[in-house]
């Protein structure tokens, strides 16, 4: 049976974008799974009592932090802007409607390309309903489903669970009840994944 590399996300999260960039081709290598797991990035933080302020309202650090994902991007030759604004929470409920139609791999892909890649603002009407086009579902369908309580709901509820496994930022990839923290630790999921096939 296949590993299943469970990957927690919010497309909020630049770093979540630079990893998965990364992550599909490192699960062919070892026939792995990608398994998809939106969460609310906010909340999980809420949740292990992260409540300071966002990178954005410390000038010092994000300054670096703008540097450190340029240069990851660079790194990964991939593109990095930084999107016109930062409201999520349809978004990755766009990725629950995906995993219903089991297609999250090409909606992950082609939200974070015009969020992260192109600049995009996440909470745009335009955008949404662009991305709906790409793939190939109805628009009224899909914003309904994004705007509902239910869809609301439930990404609340799979980031209450994700928080009681411990996951408190993205990206977050376990492979059964083994843990790794942030794009920077892709090396050691795929040392983990190295030992798993040698075994």
């Amino acid at each position: 049976m296949a590993v299943a590399i469970e990957f927690h996300f919010d497309l909020l999260s630049p770093y979540a974008y630079l990893a998965h960039t990364q992550l599909p081709a490192l699960a062919a290598r070892y026939g792995a799974t990608l398994a998809y797991r939106p969460i609310d990035l906010a909340q999980a933080k809420q949740a292990v009592g992260n409540t300071g302020p966002t990178n954005r309202e410390m000038p010092v650090k994000h300054r670096h932090l703008r540097l450190d994902l340029q240069r990851w991007a660079a790194h990964y030759g991939v593109p990095l802007v930084p999107p016109a604004s930062y409201g999520s929470l349809r978004l990755n409920c766009g990725a629950l409607y995906a995993l219903d139609r089991e297609q999250p791999a090409r909606y992950v892909e082609a939200a974070w390309r015009r969020v992260w890649g192109e600049g995009g603002a996440m909470d745009d009407e335009g955008l949404l309903l662009g991305l709906a086009g790409e793939m190939g579902w109805p628009a009224d369908d899909f914003m309904a489903y994004v705007s509902s309580d239910a869809a609301h709901a439930r990404l609340r509820a799979a980031t209450e669970q994700a928080s009681a496994r411990g996951v408190f930022g993205v990206p977050t990839m376990f492979v059964g009840d083994q843990m790794w923290w942030g794009n920077d630790r892709l090396h050691f999921l795929e040392q983990y994944l190295q030992s798993q096939m040698a075994a």
